[in-house]
């Protein structure tokens, strides 16, 4: 008989972190409530060994090719039997049986397309993990925006945000962050999966528009409650910028194309910023090397 929860978890290099995470399914996938997978990107660590030598119950999917998280994930949902399919970082970790409240969550709301629980940093402080879905004015009242900054409490911001509540009762909302969330197996099929087409970034976001526009809810569910290691999974390597003005530009043209002027102007705005985030990159790789590497 299969779990009725498969968890997918996506690996790049992931040594110094997939054993907390692996360590927190543990109990529950021996009583036989999930079944774990891990789709590893092509890790040029110990990775896949740590997996397949320290935790032969997770099924290994050694992917030859790094080819992007949606694709990585695809894989391993396509491997997986549950009704429910739980996708985590490899940077998470929870105690008790978080993915367990999940499925509860979804097999007694079938209008639901997408839930996630609170996340928390190590400490136990709360990371803001859902959102209104980006439009114009994100670019200027995001996280990490100059006016969020020097005014976190102003309007714009506390919508996009959502800081406007106290993130301890259910909410519907927009859109969830992809370190942790669970959809039920049909709903996956139905609007197709993750968007290969990103390769990292706007890939949570893109899914539950999809989810919206197919007609079901998307949840932020408090009573369940992982542990994020935020920042781990994403470098600012010369590539990850790219890749993630690229996933703008494939979110805008998938969502909120708004004719040749508008659709212009926006390709313009987001390569100058991508350009200002790689000069800017390597002016902080120059003054890295010109101390001898030494903070």
């Amino acid at each position: 008989m299969s779990a009725d929860v498969s968890v997918v978890i996506v690996t790049y290099n992931s040594a110094g972190r997939i054993r907390r995470c692996l360590d927190s399914l543990d109990a529950a996938r021996a009583a036989g409530e999930l079944e774990v997978i891990v789709a590893d990107n092509a890790s040029a660590d110990r990775t896949r060994a740590i997996v397949a030598e320290e935790y032969v119950w997770a099924r290994l999917l050694a992917r030859p090719d790094n080819d992007g998280l949606s694709a990585a994930i695809n894989d391993g949902v396509r491997a997986s039997t549950g009704a429910y399919v739980a996708v985590l970082n490899p940077d998470v970790h929870f105690a008790g049986r978080p993915l367990a409240t999940l499925a509860s969550y979804l097999r007694a709301h079938p209008d639901v397309g997408v839930v996630a629980p609170k996340l928390l940093d190590d400490d136990g402080a709360l990371q803001l993990s859902c959102r209104a879905f980006p439009g114009y004015a994100t670019a200027l009242f995001n996280r990490y925006s100059l006016l969020t900054r020097l005014s976190p409490g102003n309007a714009r911001s506390r919508q996009y945000l959502m800081t406007d509540f106290d993130h301890a009762s259910e909410r519907d909302v927009d859109w969830l962050s992809g370190a942790a969330l669970m959809l039920p197996r049909r709903v996956f099929d139905e609007v197709g999966g993750w968007d290969e087409g990103y390769f990292m970034f706007n890939e949570d976001v893109d899914l539950c528009r999809r989810v919206h526009d197919a007609g079901y809810r998307v949840v932020y569910q408090p009573a369940a409650v992982v542990h994020h290691t935020i920042g781990v999974s994403k470098s600012a390597s010369r590539r990850m910028i790219i890749e993630r003005h690229r996933s703008m530009w494939r979110y805008y043209r998938r969502h909120l194309r708004g004719g040749a002027l508008r659709d212009g102007a926006t390709a313009a705005g987001i390569a100058a910023r991508c350009g200002v985030m790689l000069a800017r990159a390597a002016l902080l790789g120059l003054r890295w090397r010109g101390r001898g590497g030494r903070r």
